[in-house]
């Protein structure tokens, strides 16, 4: 039943991508472009060729393609898919403005003033230099009006193609293009405060630097790795805190793109909770490899530091593996008079970290929906988006990371690192 179900849902999901590319070859090609001519030619390769890229980008990991060709596809491929949504949505708005412009366009040719015609020609004979009779001009067929005059007039038409398309394809291109900048520029850093009553005086003021979904692969390497080192050891954080999705692919692949965060520093160290996308990359591996480099997996562990209880579970993604979540293992037999801090990747754990008695759960994984609208679907299987909200005596902070996934864009959600400074209610 359920490979019955997966199956009409990805039939369903191709129906859908196969209806938009013809929806937007037929605005953005058949609308603007003669037929037979290179314009055309080239704009239907396209509509063949981009979907072609993004199948490959989207399967060449899962299917063990060669890392070179990942890194082939992975460009082109994502960045359609963005360029897709946002292409389409503009041409959504099109729609709405493309009458108008018709109307307005009909409204400034009728009032137009005609043209007066010219003076019929006067014959006058030589022999009789008096004026003569002028000569009504002979009957015949009425002048056609001006091209363009016509309510459906193709040049028309075609004008009002061309205005709206490519006005969409600056607006779904720009968008694309800032969103891409953003993520190749590096995550900002945010400061957030949180009271914790449970936390002693002396730990006043720890800060923790709170670090997601890096999403090392194809397109985001090293030199992206660097620049989240570089912008967390500015903070001089107190603790640093890696809470999965640090990688999307093997450690043979990606382990260089991994060591600059051997630089972290933090005087009371760094730490590493797994999130989905290890297990789908070998997450035994990387625990080993981020323990190489100088982090601290948090396997369903707990230590005590700087005055409180940082606890860290694995990810419910390795719930497949016999390696999920241990709640009870990492929290069941702590001190109850300590506050306690705890790394978990998916927000959705917040109900056992409600349970257990934490006092702040640190998150990721959502990316703050990462392309908008993308946030309103994040809301329908997170209990927090982005931010920092209470449920019941704990609250709950989830960063929108600082990586992406899939293609390199971000839009209206970001990237970010989050210092979170505890606050102790008895200071």
């Amino acid at each position: 039943m359920r490979i019955v179900g997966a199956t009409l849902v990805a039939v369903a999901v191709l129906a859908l991508l196969v209806a938009v590319h013809r929806y937007v070859w037929r605005r953005f090609v058949g609308d603007t472009t003669t037929p037979g001519s290179p314009w055309r030619r080239a704009g239907t390769i396209a509509a063949y060729v981009l979907p072609l890229l993004s199948v490959g980008a989207l399967v060449s990991g899962r299917a063990g393609a060669p890392f070179r060709i990942q890194q082939v596809l992975a460009w082109p491929g994502f960045l359609w898919l963005a360029a897709l949504l946002y292409l389409t949505l503009a041409l959504l708005v099109g729609e709405a403005v493309r009458p108008l412009l018709r109307r307005w366009l009909a409204r400034r040719a009728a009032a137009a003033p005609e043209p007066e015609p010219e003076p019929a020609p006067v014959s006058v004979p030589a022999s009789a230099p008096e004026a003569a009779p002028v000569t009504e001009p002979a009957p015949g067929p009425v002048p056609e009006p001006a091209r363009g005059s016509a309510p459906g007039d193709p040049s028309r038409r075609l004008f009002v193609a061309r205005a709206v398309g490519g006005a969409a394809a600056a607006a779904g291109l720009g968008t694309v293009g800032y969103g891409t900048y953003g993520v190749l520029r590096g995550p900002r850093v945010k400061r957030v405060t949180v009271p914790l009553a449970r936390l002693p005086r002396s730990a006043h003021g720890f800060r923790i630097a709170v670090v997601s979904d890096i999403h090392l692969g194809p397109i985001l390497g090293r030199s992206h790795t660097q620049r989240i080192v570089d912008a967390v050891n500015r903070t001089q954080p107190d603790l640093i805190a890696v809470v999965g999705d640090l990688v999307d692919g093997s450690v043979d692949d990606l382990g260089p793109a991994a060591e600059p965060l051997a630089a972290l520093r933090a005087r009371h160290g760094a730490f590493f909770v797994t999130g989905n996308h290890e297990y789908y990359s070998g997450a035994s591996q990387w625990v080993d490899r981020v323990r190489e480099l100088g982090l601290h997996p948090l396997e369903n562990a707990r230590v005590e530091t700087g005055g409180f209880d940082l606890a860290g579970v694995n990810d419910i993604g390795g719930e497949s593996e016999g390696q999920g979540p241990d709640f009870a293992r990492a929290l069941g037999d702590r001190d109850p008079g300590r506050a306690a801090v705890l790394l978990a990747h998916q927000p959705v754990v917040i109900d056992e970290a409600v349970e257990y008695g934490v006092d702040l759960q640190l998150s990721g994984h959502t990316h703050g929906g990462q392309l908008w609208p993308g946030n309103y679907i994040a809301e329908l299987s997170n209990p927090t988006v982005a931010g920092l909200e209470r449920y019941g005596d704990t609250q709950l902070y989830v960063t929108r990371g600082a990586g992406a996934w899939g293609p390199p864009v971000r839009v209206g959600a970001p990237s970010d690192i989050t210092v979170v400074e505890l606050a102790s209610r008895q200071a």
